[in-house]
């Protein structure tokens, strides 16, 4: 498996993430998934990273599910289209469970599986360019590896629309429904925005912008009882205790910057 279809560079704690398949709009395959896969898997681990910018080479961020895939897709058995699938399903979570903050800069296509990515970063900045659609019903598919995620971000309302017309839309709509965080006016504003968000999570503590995003990810939609009070007062006591937090206070009360 090569790994150019996926280009990672890390620098400064931000790793940038690159689909490197600009000729065919960054279209995924077995080996992006694969690879995407392997690079989460190995930016969890890593202590020096605190950020994950993903980008999509070219005009595009990324058109989907690449159509000689699918072809061959059709072709499998019931077992090799499940294990098919689940490998796609895999990565998603990968991303979308993360620890560390991910940012989408998108440009061009995001359709189908690649909304289905920006849909997993925590952050999205989108230039006027950016076009959106979930259209695997226009091929007779559905969006469902990825619908958790897409309903996670833009809710079901807004997903029973979409899920069932396969329409496109543009930045705008994308931003109205809380898809995009950030609508850039160009690539040259979207950089912009980008380092000016780098710039705050870096100032901060990693465990804590870890932690804080599980909170995320393990309180939504959750009641609140007896149970998650608890939880949520053994959390913050765990973290309190920890070195990074009491770097962080001292740094506060001594008005410094803390040595995370």
């Amino acid at each position: 498996m090569s790994n150019d279809v996926v280009v990672l560079n890390i620098d400064s704690g931000v790793a940038s993430v690159t689909l490197n398949r600009g000729v065919v709009h960054n279209a995924f395959d077995e080996a992006m998934i694969a690879r995407l896969s392997e690079v989460f898997d190995e930016l969890s681990e890593r202590k020096d990273v605190i950020a994950l910018v993903l980008r999509g080479s070219g005009k595009s961020f990324s058109a989907g599910a690449d159509l000689n895939w699918m072809k061959r897709a059709a072709t499998f058995s019931q077992e090799q289209n499940q294990a098919d699938a689940l490998g796609l399903a895999s990565m998603l979570d990968k991303l979308n469970r993360l620890p560390k903050l991910t940012i989408a800069c998108v440009q061009g296509a995001a359709m189908g599986g690649g909304m289905g990515l920006v849909c997993c970063c925590d952050i999205v900045i989108a230039d006027n360019t950016a076009k959106f659609s979930l259209s695997e019903v226009k091929l007779g598919l559905i969006p469902a590896t990825i619908s958790p995620y897409v309903l996670a971000a833009i809710g079901m309302r807004q997903a029973r629309r979409y899920f069932q017309t396969g329409e496109r839309f543009g930045v705008e709509q994308a931003h109205k429904i809380g898809l995009v965080h950030i609508a850039a006016e160009d690539q040259d504003d979207m950089s912009e925005q980008l380092q000016g968000i780098l710039k705050e999570v870096k100032s901060n503590g990693p465990l804590a912008v870890a932690e804080a995003k599980r909170l995320c990810l393990d309180f939504t939609g959750k009641a609140i009882n007896a149970e998650l009070i608890k939880d949520s007062a053994n959390r913050v006591a765990a973290v309190r205790a920890s070195d990074e937090a009491k770097e962080g206070l001292s740094a506060f009360l001594e008005k410094r910057k803390a040595k995370f």
